[in-house]
């Protein structure tokens, strides 16, 4: 997403994050870290993070129609495959199933 930014001449991405465990883990803040620094010294785009205050899930918009569909959507007695899973997020949210962005 960096790259493409940058392409469009913007030296900067601001990204909002709640406090979800991927988003706070240990290897994406030392990605982040890596790829500010790389940015910092070969130009491109920096990727700049706002946290959500902890506990705070009315500044996220996107919070409750994710408990929502999570609910709905959830098997209580087993885990879903990810292939299974896109088929029923897709019909619950009313939206295209697309394929992956390429890296």
């Amino acid at each position: 997403m960096a790259d493409r930014v940058a392409a469009a001449g913007k030296t900067a991405l601001p990204m909002v994050w709640d406090n979800a465990s991927w988003h706070v883990s240990h290897a994406v803040r030392a990605w982040l870290k890596a790829h500010n620094r790389r940015t910092k010294r070969e130009g491109g785009c920096r990727v700049v993070v706002y946290p959500l205050p902890i506990k705070s899930p009315w500044l996220n918009r996107t919070e409750p129609p994710w408990v929502h569909g999570k609910r709905a959507i959830a098997e209580p007695d087993r885990k879903l495959p990810v292939d299974e899973l896109k088929h029923w997020i897709c019909p619950y949210y009313h939206c295209e199933l697309l394929d992956p962005i390429p890296p």
